[in-house]
């Protein structure tokens, strides 16, 4: 099984993704991670990262991601408003003869210092949350966790995947967050195989569509995970047929499996039976990623 699971000379990076929360992406992630000899897991579901509720992990690193906002020198602002015209977000209103900026919404673009022509604007730290680092067993453990009410957690997410020392034959597991916004496209951007996880509904082959075309966008390489499949119409394997997508296996509906994660428990160290599903799941992943990896190695 070894050989199987690395590529050679490149550690490769698979994201796992779907198109909403309660899906299984999580349960896949922990699962596949679990199943590997060597894993580097990146939780870059910053505002809801659960990944460690599983893994449990020793705490060995603690970082504050901070971004730059705007503030304002009220003596040199003359009341243009060229800044706020600028602001897609909203973050600067003038109003009673003084500009006001709202940092809860700021995206740190840092736009509005260009275009203000009285240099009234400057620059100061913000503290938007953090990164946390540990291990668990032979799991290396990178999370990111965004401050509440703060307006994207891209800035943690580019900090989590921005120079990894991932060390050798050592695959990376990156548990994106749910839907197709900018974190998620952030979470992939680097990615060398994607992964969507979809359920047995409508409601879940809508949600697939969603990230089936974000990653033919960013023309990654895919293929789906079929979840709680049970032996009546699969509307999500229906689309995969439709759209010739490959399908790299299905997780049946199980009580036992439901009542694990639902416990916080990785089944791939509780059951033999699911130790032998996702470490065949992630054969199966590891062969599309070689594969693709000799079919476009520029990619």
């Amino acid at each position: 099984m070894k050989d199987s699971m690395h590529t050679e000379g490149k550690n490769m990076k698979i994201a796992v993704l779907s198109g909403k929360g309660g899906t299984g992406k999580t349960l896949v992630s922990v699962n596949l991670a679990a199943a590997a000899e060597k894993t580097l897991y990146i939780d870059c579901d910053v505002e809801e990262p659960n990944g460690h509720l599983f893994f449990k992990p020793e705490w060995l690193t603690e970082k504050e991601v901070k971004v730059r906002i705007p503030e304002v020198n009220q003596e040199l602002c003359d009341g243009c408003r060229k800044c706020v015209a600028f602001c897609n977000f909203n973050a600067l209103a003038y109003v009673k003869d003084k500009l006001i900026v709202f940092d809860d919404v700021c995206h740190s673009c840092g736009g509005c210092l260009l275009v203000c022509p009285q240099k009234a604007l400057r620059e100061k730290e913000k503290s938007i949350g953090k990164i946390q680092k540990g291990t668990s067993g032979n799991i290396s453990i990178n999370t990111g966790i965004l401050n509440t009410g703060e307006a994207t957690g891209v800035p943690i997410i580019k900090e989590l995947l921005e120079g990894i020392d991932i060390e050798p034959n050592t695959q990376t597991i990156i548990d994106c967050p749910p839907g197709s916004a900018c974190i998620v496209m952030e979470s992939i951007k680097d990615a060398d195989y994607c992964i969507l996880v979809a359920e047995p509904t409508l409601f879940g082959a809508h949600n697939l569509a969603m990230v089936y075309e974000l990653v033919t966008l960013f023309n990654k390489p895919f293929g789906v995970i079929l979840n709680k499949c049970m032996q009546s119409e699969n509307p999500s394997e229906k689309f995969c047929f439709e759209k010739n997508i490959k399908i790299l296996g299905r997780i049946p509906f199980d009580n036992e499996l439901g009542k694990l994660n639902s416990d916080a428990k990785i089944a791939v160290y509780e059951s033999e039976k699911y130790r032998n599903i996702f470490t065949s799941l992630l054969e199966i992943v590891m062969k599309e990623v070689q594969h693709e990896a000799a079919v476009n190695p520029q990619r």
